[in-house]
């Protein structure tokens, strides 16, 4: 044999060696990406409905902490009537507010849309609530909500964003007073 035909051969021998080593890295790191195990977003949605009928549980039983208790750290609480809300006790403070005794309150998911990642979700609904006016007769209010509710790294989903509504008309401010009447 030549000197340049053995230099071929382990030329070719080296580089068959070289490309399977880099085939070999190249079949490991695709098995590392492997795609995550799909979403179960009926799950996820049942998760979310039970955690908003939880929270109206609580509303229910004048239990402001419970409801509170439904909210991530994070979340923001915007009522109507009244500034938004974000640290966990304002927000348990808004709803000890609301939730006096005497107040009946119920409402009703009409939708639950869970994101493909199945991370977050919205919940759109309906409420009515009734409550002791000034005078103690009972004022009652009818609306729609909409939450924003997010997966916790404890796999529980509680409402990072709830805002809600009236559907009743605004009450007009009474007309000024002339002066010198």
């Amino acid at each position: 044999m030549t000197t340049s035909c053995a230099r071929r051969q382990l030329s070719g021998k080296i580089l068959g060696q070289a490309v399977f080593v880099c085939l070999g890295f190249v079949v490991l790191a695709s098995g590392c990406n492997q795609a995550p195990p799909p979403v179960d977003l009926k799950a996820a949605e049942d998760a979310v409905r039970a955690g908003d009928a939880a929270q109206m549980k609580a509303a229910q039983a004048l239990d402001a902490a419970g409801v509170a208790a439904g909210y991530s750290a994070d979340a923001t609480v915007m009522p109507p009537n009244t500034p938004a809300v974000s640290d966990p006790a304002s927000i348990q403070k808004q709803w000890a507010a609301m939730l006096v005794p005497g107040t009946q309150v119920t409402w009703t998911p009409s939708k639950v849309e869970v994101a493909a990642s199945g991370d977050m979700a919205y919940v759109q609904g309906t409420y009515t609530v009734s409550t002791p006016g000034p005078d103690g007769k009972p004022v009652s209010d009818t609306g729609k909500y909409l939450a924003v509710a997010k997966k916790q790294a404890d796999g529980s989903w509680k409402s990072s964003e709830d805002i809600w509504n009236s559907d009743l008309p605004a009450v007009a401010p009474a007309p000024a007073k002339k002066k010198g009447k």
